[in-house]
C-alpha cells in the first residue's frame, strides 16, 4: 500500500528472528518464529515484514495504531507496558490510517496475530533495535556527525563537498535534504526518527555510499534518534540561546549536546572552542577531542590544537589557513561570507583531517574543487545583486546578528532585514532578536515567521518591544516597520531598496511551508523575493537553485 508518508528503505533485506531480537535486548522471548526485516514507528509507513514500534505520544499511544500496522504488513510489535495493556483491550476498528484524526476509530483490538515485545522504555532502545534489524549499517560507513546551535547545515554540506572531492561517494542527512549518492529527498526533521534513519543508512549502503555527513540535533539526542550510530568523528559548532521551550535552560541544552561526545555516540571529536561552551565541552568530553580556534577569543592560539589564521577576502567569501600544533598546515577558502562561515568551513576541514585524511591529499582535492565551495540552500543564498537580496536561515539572536555583521562590510548602501520569531517556541528570544536587528541593520521589517498556534500580532509585539528598546539605547538612525503578512514585508523591503542596498530575508531559509493556526501555507522566501524583484524591473537577479522542499520547522 502506498501513502504520502512512504519513506526510503533498503531494497534487499535479511530477515531477523524476533526471538533473536528479544534475546539481544533482554526482552521476554515470545513463542514465535516470526521474522522482521525493517522497523517503523509510524503506522503510515509500515511495509511487509516491519517491526512496528508503538510509542506513547502526546495525543494517543502508538499501540492504538498497531492493528493498522499489522494490516499493512507488520510481523511484530514492540511497545511498553501501557501499550501492551491497550493491545489486550477491547477490539476496535483497525482501518483508520490517520494518527491525527478520529482516535476512537484507531483502537488496537485483540488478537493481532503477531508477537508483542514489551520494553520499559521502547524509545530508549528504538535506535539500537532499528540498527540491529537492518545490520548496523553505520558500522560500514565513514561517519561524521555535527551538532551545535548554528552552522550544522553549512558544516555538513562542506563535509559532503570535501569528502566528494576526495573521491568518496557520500550520503548527507540534515535540515534541507537527505542524499544517498545521487538520490535526493526532502527532510522533515534535522535528524530523522530513529527507525527512518537506520532504513536510510541501509539504503545508502545499497547505493554504494561510503561516507556520511549528518546533522545531529539536540532534540534527536534527547529523543534517542541518533542511537545506533557511533560516529567516527563528532563536531561541535557553537551554543547559544535557542529551543529553550524544549530544554528549559541553557545548562540542560548544553548537557544534551554533550551526549554526542560520549562513547555511545562517537569515537573522537572536534570542538570549536571559540565560546565558553566550546571550551567547557572540550574539557568535559568523554571521548578524545581536538580543539579548533577560529577567533582566538575564548582560547589562545597556543591552547588550541588547530588554529585559523590569515583570513582574507576571496570572491564572495574568505580565504584562510588552518594550522595544527604539530606543524601541519593548509590554506583554502570558502565561498560563503562571514567569519562564522569560516568557522563552519574550518570545522568541516579539521573533522576530515582528524578522521584520518592526509593533509596533502586534502590540499590537492580542495585545489581541484575550488576550495570549500559547497552551495547551501537558504544559507546566505544570494537572490539578486542590485539591490543585493540574501535569504538566510538565521532564526535566533546570535545567527541574526552574525548574518548582519557578515553583510555589513560589503554593503555600500543601507542594510535592511526582514524577519520574525516563531510562535510556540522559546518566547524569551523574541525581544532579543528585535534588539539584534536594530543593532545591526539600518532598516528593520518585523513580520511573521511560523506563527503556529499563537496570535501572530502578539509574537510580533514581543519582537518589537526589544527593537524599540534598542532604538532608545542606540545612537544610529534606524527605521523600524511592522509589516504582515510575511510576503508583503518582503515586497516592501525589496521595493524600498536602492541598487546599492542589501536586503536580508532571515529566519526561514530553504523552508517552503509556513504554518498558521495548524494550516500549512506555501511560502518560499526566495520565490517571494524574486517576485518582488521582478516587479521592480531594474533588479539584477541570480539564477535560482533547485532544492528539496521543507515541510517542518527543524530542530536544534
Amino acid at each position: 500500500m502506498t501513502s504520502p508518508f512512504d519513506r526510503i528503505r533498503p531494497a534487499a533485506v535479511t530477515p531477523r528472528q524476533v526471538t533473536d531480537l528479544a534475546l539481544a535486548f533482554g526482552l521476554a522471548v515470545p513463542g514465535s518464529d516470526a521474522t522482521v526485516t525493517c522497523v517503523a514507528s509510524d503506522n503510515r509507513v509500515v511495509a511487509d515484514g516491519d517491526l512496528f514500534v508503538a510509542l506513547p505520544g502526546t495525543r494517543a499511544h502508538g499501540a492504538r495504531f498497531a492493528a493498522d500496522a499489522v494490516a499493512r504488513g507488520a510481523t511484530a510489535v514492540l511497545t511498553d507496558a501501557e501499550g501492551a495493556a491497550l493491545l489486550a483491550g477491547p477490539a476496535g476498528d483497525a482501518g483508520d490510517e490517520s494518527r491525527a484524526g478520529d482516535e476512537s476509530r484507531a483502537a488496537p483490538g485483540t488478537g493481532l496475530g503477531v508477537p508483542v515485545l514489551v520494553a520499559p522504555d521502547p524509545r530508549s532502545i528504538l535506535g539500537r533495535v532499528a540498527a540491529w534489524v537492518v545490520g548496523n549499517p553505520a558500522d560500514r560507513l565513514m561517519t561524521f556527525g555535527v551538532t551545535g546551535t548554528n552552522g550544522k547545515t553549512t558544516t555538513t554540506y562542506q563535509l559532503a563537498h570535501l569528502l566528494r572531492a576526495l573521491g568518496w561517494k557520500g550520503g548527507l542527512v540534515g535540515t534541507v535534504e537527505t542524499r544517498s549518492g545521487d538520490r535526493v529527498l526532502p527532510s522533515r526533521l534535522t535528524t530523522p526518527e530513529a527507525a527512518d534513519l537506520q532504513a536510510v543508512l541501509a539504503a545508502m549502503l545499497e547505493d554504494e555510499v561510503r561516507t556520511l555527513a549528518m546533522e545531529v540535533s539536540s532534540h534527536a539526542l534527547a529523543q534517542h534518534r541518533a542511537d545506533g550510530i557511533v560516529f567516527g568523528v563528532a563536531g561541535f559548532t557553537n551554543l547559544s540561546q535557542d529551543h529553550l521551550d524544549f530544554h528549559g535552560d541553557l545548562e540542560s541544552y548544553f548537557a544534551t549536546k554533550k551526549q554526542l561526545f560520549t562513547p555511545a555516540h562517537a569515537r573522537r571529536g572536534v570542538v570549536t572552542a571559540d565560546d565558553p561552551w566550546g571550551v567547557r565541552l572540550a574539557q568535559e568530553s568523554e571521548v578524545p577531542v581536538a580543539t579548533l580556534s577560529t577567533t582566538g577569543t575564548a582560547t589562545t592560539t597556543d591552547a588550541a590544537d588547530w588554529v585559523v589564521t590569515d583570513v582574507a577576502p576571496s570572491g564572495t567569501g574568505s580565504a584562510f589557513t588552518v594550522t595544527h600544533r604539530d606543524g601541519r598546515t593548509l590554506r583554502t577558502s570558502t565561498s560563503l561570507p562571514g567569519a562564522y562561515n569560516v568557522a563552519n568551513a574550518a570545522l568541516a576541514l579539521v573533522m576530515v583531517l582528524e578522521g584520518g585524511a592526509d593533509v596533502r591529499d586534502v590540499a590537492e582535492a580542495l585545489d581541484a574543487s575550488g576550495g570549500l565551495a559547497a552551495t547551501v540552500p537558504g544559507r546566505m543564498e544570494v537572490v539578486a545583486t542590485s539591490p543585493r537580496v540574501v535569504v538566510d536561515f538565521a532564526h535566533n539572536t546570535e545567527a541574526l546578528a552574525l548574518a548582519l555583521d557578515a553583510l555589513r562590510p560589503t554593503t555600500a548602501g543601507r542594510l535592511a532585514v526582514v524577519f520574525g520569531a516563531t510562535g510556540d517556541r522559546d518566547p524569551g528570544k523574541r525581544p532579543l532578536m528585535g534588539a539584534a536587528a536594530v543593532a545591526g541593520a539600518d532598516v528593520v521589517y518585523v513580520t511573521d515567521d511560523d506563527p503556529h498556534d499563537e496570535d501572530p500580532a502578539a509574537v510580533r509585539a514581543a519582537v518589537l518591544d526589544g527593537a524599540r528598546a534598542e532604538l532608545v539605547l542606540g545612537d544610529r538612525d534606524v527605521t523600524l516597520h511592522e509589516v504582515a503578512p510575511r510576503e508583503e514585508a518582503i515586497r516592501a523591503a525589496v521595493r524600498d531598496a536602492a541598487p546599492a542596498d542589501t536586503v536580508l530575508v532571515a529566519g526561514r531559509g530553504h523552508e517552503t511551508i509556513q504554518e498558521i493556526a495548524g494550516v500549512d501555507h506555501a511560502l518560499d522566501d526566495r520565490v517571494e523575493a524574486r517576485a518582488a524583484l521582478a516587479a521592480r524591473g531594474d533588479a539584477v537577479m541570480v539564477p535560482a537553485q533547485v532544492t528539496g522542499k521543507q515541510h517542518e520547522r527543524t530542530t536544534a
